[in-house]
């Protein structure tokens, strides 16, 4: 099968093909995956134009002035040149362009589309998802769940076309746990891990103050916390403040680079979020490929990703007395075994191997519909 993979947005900050390709990596992941039975091909827009082969995949990459482009003629025009029985476009938000894709294409190829947690127009652009879903065969979704709300507004026809399947794996593998500790200078036992905005969503006002009451009866625990936004960082600080203990058992490390992430996820024990609503938990995924023990919100997609009960905890989100409950477990817990689960979930349901093999299993379910 020749599978095109695209979508319609332009990132002219980038005019190097490598560079491109190592920012999206967790994606790219799949389709080098899907490569070794499938013929690949990414279509990509930066500030470069020219073909790229990597990884069994090849690359196109156009040139474009604007962000978007709602009538992009010229790369479906090359689309329709590389004769491909599917086309995947990443993201819900195109419904103008996947209505003119379809009739370029004609009926006999696929296009199926890739959830990057969208929620559904409302309005005249809920009437363009509406037309739009006329020309779509498939939709991927971290969880059918996920789904649901756009079938109960109408913005997709059939809960049939859903399928559940990740858009984005890790880079990441586990190493040896007490040489990535030395190497950061983490103390601790255990470790926790939380990665993510300072903001209302990811909640980690919820996080600390569970974690506070946690450490009278785990005093040697320690909170590592890592972000790349402060929006209440202040509300953080005041709640980590008031107590010498927890200022050296919760550390604010903030900002790192992606490529630093590997070595924490490979020290801590476990990784918490107190996320109230997750797209496709991608942090959460590089800490399960790494062996971090997850405790996470019981929401859609982190249930998705956990079995659920394969691995880890959940617990009800903004809810510091239930997290607290779930920290609690974790003296319990056999560290080692719970780990060895965590891994073998990450393998079976959340790597590229895996999400590459329930893509195939799609496509052949809509050939077969049409046999």
């Amino acid at each position: 099968m020749r599978l095109i993979f695209t979508s319609y947005v332009n990132c002219p900050e980038y005019d190097q093909p490598e560079a491109w390709l190592k920012r999206i990596e967790a994606y790219t992941g799949i389709l080098q995956g899907l490569s070794y039975d499938h013929t690949v091909i990414g279509i990509e827009r930066i500030n470069y134009e020219g073909e790229y082969e990597q990884q069994g995949v090849h690359y196109f990459f156009i040139r474009l002035r604007r962000k978007i482009v709602r009538f992009p003629f010229r790369m479906h025009r090359l689309i329709k040149r590389l004769k491909p029985d599917v086309v995947f476009i990443n993201g819900f938000i195109f419904p103008l362009q996947i209505i003119q894709l379809r009739l370029k294409l004609g009926r006999a190829v696929k296009i199926i589309v890739m959830h990057q947690a969208e929620k559904p127009f409302k309005g005249i652009k809920a009437y363009l998802q509406r037309l739009a879903d006329k020309c779509v065969d498939a939709y991927l979704f971290a969880s059918s769940e996920f789904g649901e709300q756009w079938t109960r507004n109408g913005n997709i026809s059939e809960k049939k076309k859903i399928r559940e399947v990740l858009h984005a794996s890790s880079i990441f593998i586990p190493g040896n746990k007490e040489k990535a500790k030395l190497t950061l200078s983490i103390t601790g036992s255990p470790v926790f891990l939380f990665v993510g905005r300072l903001d209302a969503n990811k909640d980690p006002i919820t996080v600390v103050k569970a974690f506070i009451n946690f450490l009278s009866f785990q005093p040697l625990a320690n909170l590592y916390m890592i972000y790349h936004t402060e929006d209440i960082l202040n509300e953080v600080k005041k709640l980590i403040c008031q107590d010498e203990k927890v200022m050296k058992a919760i550390n604010l490390i903030g900002k790192i680079t992606h490529e630093q992430l590997q070595a924490w996820y490979n020290s801590a024990d476990f990784i918490v979020s107190g996320s109230h609503y997750e797209g496709g938990g991608i942090a959460v995924c590089e800490a399960m490929s790494c062996g971090c023990i997850p405790l996470l919100t019981d929401i859609i997609s982190f249930r998705r990703m956990t079995g659920p009960d394969k691995c880890g905890l959940l617990y009800e989100p903004g809810n510091a007395d239930d997290l607290l409950s779930t920290l609690l477990r974790t003296n319990e817990m056999n560290i080692e075994a719970e780990r060895k689960k965590t891994l073998e979930q990450f393998k079976a349901e959340l790597s590229f191997e895996a999400i590459a093999k329930k893509i195939t299993e799609v496509i052949n379910s809509l050939k077969s519909t049409n046999a």
